[in-house]
């Protein structure tokens, strides 16, 4: 489907996001002045760190003002309701009560709060099921519950590689449950994405949290990509839990993220990370709270009121986010166009590279406002003879021992010399390019990347480190 240019409403000035005029605008470079991105700056990654607008940077600040000009009684009395606020607001974008919706620091934060809370069956079969494109984080995360958890618990990976059809993903996921009871194990909890990070592509997590309540399986689900990228519905998803960055996509200050538990399963969550006054003793233990009490509350939602004295500016100003992105078309307009654009600009790009975009014969790996995009540069064995050549299919030839410094060398370069970044990964012995789509890029971004990573690919062929002599 072609992009086309859509006029939509915008803040006509900074101020109050919720109640600012509009006026209409266009999707693409005349949203660029909404932003806080230098000028110049080609910001095609916003799948890593995400970026804010000036208004939400300006509620923000108010915020913190705020808690400077009178720190006790905005931290005490005012933070708590402003926070039930943004709490309201994204339950409602989420479609999930309120009383399951509390927010943490970042998503991978959620899932350390989820994993060490759980408590493992003294049988020690209790096993962790994961797909092979965890986030390394997460990853991680999975390998310290497991070291630390003195022999109750275990993992197993399941293995997918790209492309692939979202029915041989859960055909695997069935597999490796069923390895696991075979094992004498038992598959407690699963790990998987919403959209994956490298590659970043979309999983079937619907159909995902569906096998996992058919198998017995507690859900994980990582939105961390999420929402601001795609629709997220609670309500029909109902997974066990779910946790989504703020600050990627929804355009939200770093760091702020989501974390949703059923009400069902809020007493598996010990505590929030750190424990901090909110904390209820299960053996009944009385300690002094100096805070105002959180009257109306539930046990869960109090935990992760506060959790220590930090900048949680970025939680207030979630509802701002919000609220922007509702002045300029909404949330269907805003992962519409975004879709549209990563789905038309990595082709642009593939055209220019000779190269292909990440996808399976159904399509749904592209389904979102990211994309992947092969670069003509494979990795072949040290002694190949053709390594530092390239091939008839245009084709560079990289030796694997110089896949790594390779790959530093173009992000450094595209940072020193193009300034830009664009996460580039190694799937299956090749080179891929991962580009994000947003409101404020449109095809022309599309077409100067591909001309940027064309011509990267095309100086690498000449360093030494590929061809084993000098430039």
């Amino acid at each position: 489907m072609a992009v086309k240019t859509q006029d939509l409403p915008i803040r006509e000035q900074e101020g109050d996001v919720s109640t600012a005029s509009k006026q209409e605008v266009t999707f693409g470079r005349p949203l660029l002045s909404q932003f806080l991105l230098a000028p110049g700056y080609r910001n095609l990654n916003q799948g890593s760190f995400g970026t804010i607008p000036r208004a939400v940077q300006a509620a923000q600040r108010s915020y913190q003002d705020q808690a400077e000009a009178r720190p006790d009684i905005f931290i005490r009395y005012d933070f708590p309701k402003l926070l039930d606020q943004s709490r309201a607001a994204v339950a409602s974008l989420l479609r999930a009560p309120v009383d399951t919706i509390v927010f943490v620091s970042n998503a991978t934060v959620a899932v350390n709060t989820v994993l060490k809370s759980l408590a493992w069956n003294p049988d020690g079969k209790d096993e962790i099921l994961y797909f092979s494109t965890v986030y390394s984080g997460c990853g991680k995360t999975i390998d310290c519950v497991v070291d630390f958890s003195t022999g109750l618990a275990s993992s197993r990976e399941v293995p997918i590689t790209y492309p692939i059809e979202d029915d041989e993903i859960l055909s695997r996921f069935r597999a490796a449950a069923q390895a696991s009871r075979d094992a004498g194990k038992r598959p407690r909890i699963a790990l998987y994405d919403t959209v994956s990070s490298l590659p970043g592509v979309r999983f079937p997590f619907e159909a995902m949290t569906a096998a996992c309540r058919d198998l017995g399986i507690l859900s994980l689900l990582d939105g961390a990509q999420g929402a601001g990228l795609i629709d997220i519905d609670l309500a029909q998803l109902d997974p066990d839990f779910f946790l989504t960055n703020c600050h990627k996509w929804l355009h939200c200050p770093r760091g702020c993220a989501a974390f949703y538990v059923p009400l069902r399963n809020q007493d598996l969550v010990r505590s929030s990370l750190a424990t901090s006054h909110g904390y209820v003793s299960r053996g009944g233990t009385q300690r002094f709270n100096p805070l105002p009490p959180a009257e109306g509350k539930s046990r869960f939602v109090n935990e992760f009121e506060f959790v220590g004295t930090m900048d949680n500016s970025p939680y207030l100003a979630v509802k701002d986010a919000i609220a922007w992105r509702e002045s300029i078309g909404g949330e269907e307009k805003i992962i519409q166009w975004q879709t549209n654009l990563a789905k038309a600009g990595g082709k642009k790009v593939a055209e220019i590279l000779g190269t292909e975009v990440l996808d399976n014969k159904t399509g749904t790996l592209t389904n979102c406002g990211m994309v992947n995009v092969a670069l003509p540069m494979v990795i072949v064995d040290d002694d190949a003879a053709g390594k530092g050549k390239v091939d008839d299919k245009g084709c560079l030839g990289v030796p694997r021992k110089a896949a790594y410094p390779l790959t530093q060398w173009m992000l450094e370069t595209m940072i020193g010399e193009y300034d830009t970044f664009i996460a580039l990964i190694v799937h299956q012995g090749r080179w891929w390019a991962r580009l994000s789509a947003q409101v404020y890029l449109d095809m022309d971004d599309f077409e100067w990347a591909g001309q940027t990573l064309k011509a990267l690919c095309k100086r690498a062929a000449s360093l030494e480190m590929v061809t084993g002599s000098g430039a």
